[in-house]
């Protein structure tokens, strides 16, 4: 397996040296500065490229794309989509000029990730992000105001929103606002109450089935540009794994995925396996939906979640949480295995997600999530793991 480590850029507080020296090699990158439908030129990945792969001492790669960015046009199915479809495939096409093959991507609409909380206190020190579902509830009921919203929620969890939200100040309401939307990344503008409500009344009449229909229309527009490529397109599961402020989300369980490799069936239509993500739903075996769904798997996001009864959940250690990492990391192991014999490039690339801030980590200001310390534990963690499981069966070595 592929030890690699997500990097923003040159902007990123995390330098390539100190990054080749938690033991990745691999970098998992994106030109974020290039708006949503644009096409990343040749030119400005060959330099992204020289960037990350300069220094020989280093030996760093850059490995997988996260993410190559879908319109928000295409997942609505609104207007003239020919010519956002033909920038998509022209960005693969010149990335898979520069030897880049492996594309991590989501079809979450409007928000990406979501958390309430990006400092929250753990056990002994350091902090962690954490989906609170009280603060989650009072922003969807009472911030937000959305019609309808208390159907989607417990009496219980509405009584306990409102009174955090009468209490609350406006600062706390607007750094709850500025939580939701920690998740975009780069060129992706940030989204005022106004502006959410907006976007969201663009999706009232698109509904899970309508998502669904424009998603497949997407594979079918990029997969065949993709096998003639080499590119493996790895599509990310939704996060949280769970309708989200009235939006349907269609890459949170085992149908979905289900549905997504079925769509179009080809080697080069994969997921992105993110334990995280996919735990923090309670409908969800991780490590059964890891058995099941191995063979397409291109791409490894390897965190842990804790969840609450009443919804919430926060990052854990990437040894603890719900999840047993032990049983997954086994199951892509055996995968890896089984490609050696007709694949080339048959290592699977993972990374540690999102990392307790430790240590010296909140004086940098990392972006949220991706914390230097936190996640270099969680490398020389999910490192021991390998390790062991490669030596009580040495032909998974």
């Amino acid at each position: 397996m592929e030890e690699c480590w997500r990097w923003f850029g040159p902007e990123d507080a995390v330098r390539l040296p100190e990054i080749r020296q938690t033991g990745a090699t691999g970098i998992v990158n994106a030109l974020h500065q290039i708006p949503y439908g644009v096409i990343w030129s040749e030119e400005e990945i060959a330099a992204r490229k020289g960037m990350i792969e300069a220094d020989d001492r280093l030996g760093l790669r850059w490995s997988v794309v996260e993410s190559l960015p879908i319109h928000e046009n295409i997942k609505l199915g609104e207007g003239d989509l020919a010519p956002l479809f033909e920038n998509y495939r022209a960005s693969m096409r010149n990335l898979a000029r520069q030897g880049i093959f492996t594309i991590c991507y989501n079809f979450m609409p409007v928000l990406d990730w979501t958390r309430t909380d990006l400092a929250h206190p753990v056990a002994g020190g350091g902090t962690s992000l954490r989906f609170d579902a009280v603060k989650y509830c009072a922003f969807d009921c009472f911030m937000l105001a959305r019609e309808g919203a208390e159907a989607d929620h417990d009496p219980a969890l509405i009584r306990a929103a409102k009174a955090w939200f009468d209490s609350a100040s406006e600062s706390d309401k607007d750094a709850l606002l500025a939580n939701v939307n920690a998740g975009l990344p780069g060129a992706y503008a940030r989204y005022d109450i106004a502006g959410l409500k907006a976007m969201f009344a663009r999706y009232k009449s698109v509904g899970r089935e309508g998502l669904k229909a424009n998603y497949a229309r997407f594979l079918r527009e990029v997969i065949p540009t993709a096998e003639e490529c080499g590119i493996r397109m790895a599509v990310h599961p939704d996060d949280p794994p769970r309708p989200l402020f009235g939006l349907d989300r269609i890459v949170s369980s085992a149908e979905d995925l289900a549905f997504i490799v079925n769509a179009v069936p080809s080697k080069a239509n994969g997921i992105t396996f993110c334990t995280g993500s996919l735990g923090a739903g309670r409908h969800n075996d991780v490590p059964a939906m890891a058995e099941r769904f191995a063979p397409h798997v291109h791409f490894l996001h390897l965190r842990n979640v804790a969840k609450d009864a009443d919804g919430s959940f926060m990052e854990a250690a990437h040894l603890g949480g719900d999840t047993d990492m032990i049983a997954v990391i086994r199951t892509f192991l055996r995968e890896e295995k089984r490609r050696r014999a007709d694949d080339p490039d048959f290592r699977m690339p993972f990374r540690p997600d999102h990392g307790h801030d430790l240590l010296g980590d909140a004086e940098r200001k990392t972006h949220p999530g991706y914390p230097l310390y936190g996640r270099m534990r969680g490398l020389a963690e999910l490192r021991g793991v390998i390790s062991a499981v490669t030596a009580l069966d040495p032909a998974l070595a």
